[in-house]
């Protein structure tokens, strides 16, 4: 059982930042700390879809020691446990980095992450991530796993509809999601820029957030055989104080 005493179902999906010591990127991951109810929360970093680069992981344990977080990663190549669901659901929040979507929902789904994840969220751990770790928790994500182009991907589904990262920062994010939904390839659901968020507590309740002005998130429906964008504001977080 988690030690987050909040009871909520919480999601935050990042559409883009990293792991640094920027003001953009610490203020990010701040708010997902904050919205847990321990003093020293312990988050745990899925790096499958970068292929467990250890740059990576090294990244996510120095940003978040620098939180006053309680670090740990886990590793499919190279299991640390036997019990993995265990371990997953004694965490406060889980991260999920960037990379490639499709590889890493094969590997979870060989694992029975996709299982154990939707406990831990129904459990009250916090699910979190950037890009492949923003589209990984809806029905369909847009995805870039395949060179060459931006395709389709059936995800995990906890959340309904779709999600695209990246909606500002790739100039073909944005013309393929909302072609993709025009022709009812994609189901309707969200664009989100870098250093935005979606914040959803269960399925129904959501809000923007942002660490840079003007990113946002974005509803993008189809209507007519054309697809319909409209701008969710952002509420811009306050940088905290950093820790060098």
């Amino acid at each position: 059982m988690t030690s987050n005493t909040n009871g909520l179902q919480q999601i935050i999906a990042i559409g883009g930042h990293g792991l640094t010591s920027s003001a953009e990127d610490v203020t990010l991951s701040r708010y997902i700390l904050d919205q847990v109810s321990v003093p020293h929360p312990r988050i745990c970093f899925l790096s499958q879809a970068g292929g467990e680069d250890a740059f990576y992981i090294a990244s996510f344990y120095r940003h978040f020691l620098a939180l006053d977080a309680i670090p740990s990663d886990l590793s499919l190549f190279r299991p640390h446990t036997a019990n993995i669901a265990d371990f997953l659901l004694q965490q406060d929040a889980i991260y999920v980095g960037g990379g490639n979507t499709r590889s890493m929902l094969a590997l979870w789904r060989e694992w029975r992450l996709d299982r154990i994840l939707r406990q831990a969220w129904q459990n009250g751990t916090l699910l979190s991530g950037v890009s492949a770790g923003a589209i990984c928790w809806f029905e369909q994500g847009l995805t870039d796993s395949i060179p060459g182009k931006l395709t389709p991907l059936p995800c995990l589904g906890i959340l309904p509809g779709s999600c695209s990262p990246h909606f500002d920062g790739e100039s073909q994010r944005r013309p393929s999601y909302h072609r993709l939904i025009a022709d009812r390839e994609m189901m309707p659901g969200f664009g989100i820029d870098d250093y935005a968020a979606l914040h959803f507590i269960g399925v129904d309740s959501m809000r923007a957030v942002a660490s840079r002005g003007g990113a946002n998130a974005y509803r993008v429906e189809s209507s007519m055989s054309k697809a319909e964008e409209s701008r969710l504001e952002a509420t811009v977080l306050t940088a905290p104080n950093i820790r060098c």
